[in-house]
């Protein structure tokens, strides 16, 4: 029962709450909806007025912008005004430059105007006084102008026919010096493009020992060995206090050589004894012969030499230890016969017979002191012995002026001969008076007046001199050669002939500022 009236109740209670339930919820609906439309009008009311501030600053915003780019496009403006303003004052310039110019160039062509016209009136003038002077000259001098013309040829004529003398004098002159500029060239051409060197013999040989030791073994006991040595050579041996060295003295350099490889050979070996000194002397001997006979093939190979007797190249071999003044002989009659050949094929002269005639002209120096006789006399003999022929045997008998030089080939060779033994270097003893001539050649130079520098050249063939513009003139350079040429002749010696070259020049210098 209880739970009966409970359902009751509560059914009841439903149907009564139900609607009042809808009721408040309709209430409180509305008064929220009534809320929520009055907080609509405020946003909008709200965006509204934000919108229109936005309006109004971007209104401002767009009108500063434009104030300024008119004020910038103002400014501009002006400025270009200003640069319109300044071109028209230029160019108003110009014209009125131009205008003066204008002018000035019309009165200056009614100036010439008026000169041409003066011109003409006095070219007027002068025609008519030169035909009144004519007419008066004919008068005086009663001459025609014909007569006149005639005369005046006629007195040409005479002078150049005189003129055509003193030039073909000239020119025989000038062709004289042409051939002795010639010659001075194929000379100069033969000793540039000759290189062969020089060797300076001296009279001593130094042969160097392992150790001191080995001078009193070379010694031997009481002197034995070495008077083996001294005895087998002919050299004198030299042991003194040099540390580790013997000294070979001979005026002969085949024996000196002989001696030296001797020793080379003996102090290798070890043994040194008179039985073992005298063995090695022997083979110091052949090995000489060899490089005789080897040096004289050399030269005849070198110098293009054919058909030479056997017996010849063995004395050009021995020419190898021979020496000159300090000059070695086989070098020299090598480079004798390479300027000798190369100055004919200048010439057209023979060359094969100047070649040959060069390498045999100190033939006779290869002989010792046991033969009497000159090298020159000796030199022909052997010569005339092996059978060369005739003008090779009168260029070896010409070639220090024995006898008349008759050929090209003698000359050639006498030339070549004193340009290899007088060249700077080539002998010894000559070097110090080289360079004395050479200052003596560059002192004289400098001793005229307008000279200002002077350089010997050419190992002293040619001198070139530098004046001085302003005191030495064009004529006076050539007096100043020949004045110069004269007293190198006069104060000095040398072989052959001395070129003196006078060098003048003008020079003008400005700055540009």
């Amino acid at each position: 029962m209880p739970y009966a009236l409970i359902a009751i109740a509560a059914v009841i209670g439903c149907v009564i709450g139900f609607p009042l339930g809808i009721h408040y919820r309709k209430t409180v609906s509305e008064k929220e909806i009534s809320s929520a439309e009055e907080e609509g009008k405020r946003i909008i009311n709200e965006a509204i007025r934000s919108a229109e501030t936005k309006k109004k600053e971007a209104l401002l915003e767009a009108k500063e912008e434009i104030l300024k780019d008119r004020s910038e496009y103002e400014k501009e403006v002006k400025e270009r005004r200003a640069d319109l303003q300044r071109q028209e004052n230029r160019l108003q310039q110009k014209e009125e430059n131009v205008d003066r110019k204008t002018e000035a160039i019309e009165k200056k062509e009614d100036q010439l105007a008026q000169k041409h016209a003066q011109l003409d009136k006095e070219s007027e003038e002068i025609k008519l006084i030169k035909q009144s002077q004519t007419a008066m000259l004919e008068k005086i001098s009663g001459f025609t102008a014909e007569d006149a013309k005639k005369y005046l040829i006629d007195q040409v004529e005479s002078e150049v026919t005189h003129e055509t003398a003193l030039k073909i004098k000239e020119v025989e002159s000038r062709m004289k010096e042409d051939c002795d500029n010639r010659a001075r060239e194929v000379v100069a051409q033969a000793i540039q493009r000759c290189a062969a060197d020089q060797v300076a013999e001296m009279t001593v040989s130094v042969v160097p020992l392992p150790n001191d030791e080995m001078k009193g073994r070379i010694i031997g006991r009481e002197g034995r060995n070495i008077r083996t040595i001294e005895t087998m050579t002919g050299v004198d041996l030299i042991i003194d206090d040099t540390p580790e060295a013997i000294t070979v003295s001979c005026f002969e350099p085949v024996r000196r050589e002989i001696a030296r490889l001797a020793l080379e050979k003996l102090i290798a070996d070890g043994r040194i004894h008179p039985t073992h000194i005298e063995e090695m002397v022997e083979k110091a001997k052949r090995e000489v012969d060899a490089t005789i006979k080897a040096e004289g093939e050399r030269a005849v190979f070198e110098t293009g030499v054919r058909s030479v007797h056997p017996e010849l190249v063995k004395m050009l071999g021995r020419l190898h230890y021979r020496t000159s003044y300090g000059q070695n002989v086989l070098q020299h009659s090598i480079e004798v016969s390479h300027i000798a050949g190369m100055m004919a094929a200048e010439l057209g002269a023979d060359v094969q017979a100047a070649k040959r005639a060069g390498l045999l002209h100190d033939i006779g120096k290869s002989v010792d002191h046991e033969m009497e006789g000159t090298h020159v006399a000796l030199g022909v003999e052997f010569a005339r012995k092996y059978k060369e022929r005739e003008d090779i045997i009168h260029a070896i008998e010409a070639h220090h002026n024995d006898v008349e030089p008759k050929t090209i080939v003698a000359c050639l060779v006498q030339a070549a001969d004193a340009i290899s033994a007088a060249r700077p270097g080539a002998r010894r003893e000559n070097l110090e008076n080289y360079i004395k001539r050479l200052q003596q050649l560059e002192e004289i130079s400098t001793s005229f007046t307008g000279v200002e520098k002077a350089y010997a050249i050419q190992a002293g063939r040619e001198v070139r001199v530098m004046v001085k513009p302003d005191q030495v003139s064009e004529d006076q350079m050539v007096i100043l050669a020949r004045d110069l040429a004269k007293k190198i002749e006069e104060e000095m010696e040398y072989p052959g002939q001395i070129k003196v070259h006078i060098l003048r020049e003008t020079t003008a210098v400005e700055f540009a500022k």
